[in-house]
């Protein structure tokens, strides 16, 4: 379905749109965009575009991955669309995939007629798994009593959490609940604690805010930002195996590649990255060989913007009593809406690292990759995410 037939908005509504934009990213408000066509209201209907599903999905609300087509799958939920400042209308939302072609996904707002012109701009914003619709071509959301109730709900989840880390604190030294000394043991541990099942979703951890742990007194202070394969379409090797095969060096019987890359120089293996900001892509490359693998920077941005769209990155000393690590929480780092663009720009300047970790068992199994993980120094977060709170515990 090609939904045409954009009606150009005044210079008065492109910049409240824009002001409402900019107020939701201050405030950590996430949401999905949709644009009005006079051909969707014309058939009351609009396209679920790619980013507005990805919302959808990520916040457990619906997935259209896994729905059927036809109108006997259609699902109908309830949702609030928002007329002014202090009202809203209990109306509902339509989501389905038609028997027609592919069944490209598909949504309605019952009752969006009446509130909504062609080019206007509508944001989605799930709250509590209910589901608030603003059109932030006509409402200004600074002014807003229902959009204020949000981000004072979302602010509220924060210092929940917030809550529950102090008491964790209070309790002193707790025991790991891994034997031995694992990067993921503190992590897993506050899990643990939290009650919060450990699983491997890509999702974030605490009602959609993510948690990253470290040892205060460990060696390397770099801190994890996210795991992310190559895009081998446009990588010369295919496979973590071919990049061991040619790298890796023999370890105890296995094949290895445990290192870390930065741009401007190579490591030991003679890896290194280079990234072109004019095509937007990031290249690991060999000083002899040339390009290895790459990764395009919608990808890497957009995995950033997945993972820690609002995080807490927490900081404990690690005792070791007999064979037995305790952990003790000492501080919090709490950041909000990552400067996605900069990832690129923070790779170019060494500020941002990416460690493989590449293992084949006895040089002729499959290949296993923990990573690679990209990484960053704490004293550098405030470079990627913008006015970090730090909280002493």
């Amino acid at each position: 379905m090609n939904q045409r037939s954009l009606v150009p908005l005044t210079s008065e509504q492109i910049d409240l749109s824009l002001k409402n934009r900019k107020y939701l990213a201050k405030n950590g408000v996430d949401y999905g965009l949709l644009t009005i066509t006079q051909t969707g209201l014309n058939k009351s209907i609009m396209d679920a575009v790619g980013s507005l599903r990805a919302y959808f999905k990520e916040n457990h609300y619906h997935n259209y991955d896994d729905q059927k087509q036809g109108t006997t799958y259609k699902s109908l939920k309830p949702c609030y669309l928002v007329i002014s400042d202090r009202d809203a209308e209990d109306q509902k939302v339509s989501l389905y995939r038609p028997e027609t072609k592919k069944g490209d996904p598909r949504i309605w707002i019952y009752g969006l007629k009446s509130y909504a012109d062609p080019g206007d701009e509508i944001v989605l914003i799930l709250d509590k798994n209910e589901l608030y619709i603003f059109n932030i071509s006509k409402l200004d959301l600074s002014k807003n009593h229902l959009l204020n109730q949000i981000i004072y709900d979302y602010e509220a989840t924060a210092m929940e959490l917030l809550g529950l880390l102090e008491v964790l604190s209070n309790k002193g030294a707790i025991q790991s609940v891994m034997s031995g000394r694992h990067d993921t043991a503190i992590g897993r541990t506050i899990e643990h604690e939290l009650g919060i099942p450990i699983n491997s979703s890509p999702f974030p951890d605490y009602k959609g805010i993510e948690l990253k742990a470290a040892r205060l007194n460990k060696a390397s202070n770099r801190t994890n930002l996210f795991a992310q394969v190559p895009d081998w379409t446009i990588s010369k090797l295919k496979s973590s195996k071919e990049i061991v095969d040619k790298y890796g060096y023999e370890r105890n019987g296995d094949l290895k590649l445990y290192c870390t890359l930065k741009t401007h120089v190579y490591n030991s293996q003679g890896l290194g990255f280079k990234v072109d900001i004019e095509q937007d892509q990031l290249h690991e490359i060999h000083a002899t060989d040339g390009d290895v693998v790459s990764w395009l920077g919608t990808t890497l941005r957009n995995k950033l913007l997945e993972k820690h769209r609002e995080t807490f990155w927490i900081k404990a000393d690690s005792i070791m009593q007999v064979e037995n690590e305790f952990f003790i929480l000492k501080s919090i780092t709490h950041t909000k809406n990552p400067l996605s663009n900069q990832f690129l720009l923070l790779m170019e300047q060494g500020i941002i690292t990416m460690d493989h970790l590449i293992k084949r068992k006895n040089k002729t199994g499959s290949a296993s990759e923990k990573g690679p993980l990209f990484k960053i120094r704490p004293e550098h977060l405030s470079l990627l995410f913008p006015d970090p709170k730090n909280y002493v515990l």
